[in-house]
């Protein structure tokens, strides 16, 4: 693939297998048209990465800026209304790092599909109704391999096979109304699986499933994780999905990164009032409540943002519905009063950009972990 080059730092864990990030995100900002109103900053100052083998879960509700993280990657933004005003997203190639902002059309389409792939929220509506889904997946295979029509046969049956869907060489010849929702579900994990994709972004891969596919779906999705060595970038506001499958979450609130650590760390320490929050709310089947926690309890109480390490010498989480501190160093920063600080080892707090937090600025977000290497060692 012919792409500009462009140059990244990495900051390496300690003992890590492989020290640099298959991808970057660094200070990404996306915006829409709003008509004749001000433009809405879907993402503004993102900042993540992801290594092989390592599944990144970015969490939030709805319309914090997931998705648009994730289609940024592909340039599948809608330009207009929809326009990158700043940051990269530097990608591991073959031939080096590139920054996927700065393709051209023809370029960004080599990397679809191929060595980035993406599932969509609801199989139905992405699948063609009127192809059958082996022609489905043996389009991508045919756009991105140099292989006959016969051979891009052979390999969408062996990635139906590989996602368990039974009898492949007569289901390949259904259409998408034929399969049930898991069922579908499968023929999109088995599309963008077909290239042998170097980093999955799947969003919301299991909405709508029944408890029972949702299990299947996600350890298919960690087996092939496993034996493809691909990341995986999963969008879900499901925690019990974060906890069960992820090994760094990144939460999301209003475009920005709130928190961002291991996973571990995160369950067992969150430091942002909206994580705590989030956490709070999801009943727990050892406790008996007359009513729920809701994550407005949390963020409403003063007391919860004096909890944060460094509180003290002035380094206050950020929230957008909170009058900005009156010591704020924001006038040359492209994100404004906002910024993404260490604040312990490997853990990140979005905070406000006072002068305590410009005196002692840390490292981008950088988490080489993954779970499986510390069960395998036994220290989990």
């Amino acid at each position: 693939m012919t792409a500009t080059a462009a140059s990244t730092e990495t900051s390496p864990s300690a003992g890590s297998p492989t020290a640099t990030p298959i991808v970057r995100v660094d200070r990404l900002a996306v915006s829409f048209d709003n008509g004749s109103g001000p433009r809405v900053q879907a993402v503004d100052g993102v900042r993540m990465t992801i290594y092989p083998r390592q599944t990144l879960a970015v969490v939030g509700e709805s319309g914090c800026g997931k998705s648009v993280t994730a289609m940024s990657m592909l340039q599948l933004i809608p330009r207009p209304p929809g326009r990158f005003d700043r940051g990269e997203i530097i990608f591991q190639t073959e031939h080096g790092p590139v920054d996927l902002l700065t393709l051209n059309a023809k370029q960004i389409r080599e990397v679809r599909g191929n060595d980035i792939a993406m599932i969509f929220q609801e199989p139905m509506t992405s699948l063609n109704p009127v192809y059958t889904v082996g022609d489905q997946i043996m389009e991508a295979i045919l756009l991105h391999q140099d292989v006959s029509k016969a051979k891009a046969r052979d390999i969408a049956l062996k990635s139906m096979r590989d996602v368990g869907i039974p009898e492949p060489e007569s289901r390949i010849k259904a259409y998408p109304h034929q399969f049930s929702g898991g069922m579908r579900q499968r023929v999109m994990i088995a599309m963008a699986l077909a290239c042998q994709p170097r980093l999955l972004l799947a969003d919301e891969p299991t909405t709508a499933l029944d408890v029972t596919i949702q299990a299947q779906i996600l350890e298919l999705m960690t087996e092939l994780k496993r034996t493809r060595g691909m990341a995986v970038m999963l969008i879900t506001h499901d925690l019990g999905v974060v906890a069960e499958n992820s090994d760094v979450v990144c939460v999301m609130y209003a475009g920005r990164v709130v928190e961002y650590a291991k996973v571990f760390d995160l369950y067992d320490n969150p430091m942002h009032p909206y994580t705590r929050g989030l956490l709070a709310s999801i009943p727990k089947m050892h406790e008996r409540l007359d009513r729920l926690v809701t994550i407005r309890e949390i963020v409403e109480n003063e007391d919860e943002f004096r909890k944060l390490p460094g509180a003290s010498d002035g380094v206050r989480p950020w929230w957008p519905w909170h009058t900005p501190p009156k010591d704020l160093e924001a006038k040359d920063e492209p994100a404004g009063d906002y910024y993404l600080q260490e604040v312990a080892p490997e853990h990140w707090v979005g905070v406000w950009r006072t002068h305590a937090v410009r005196d002692h600025e840390s490292r981008p977000p950088d988490i080489n972990y993954r779970v499986s290497s510390e069960r395998s060692s036994g220290t989990s």
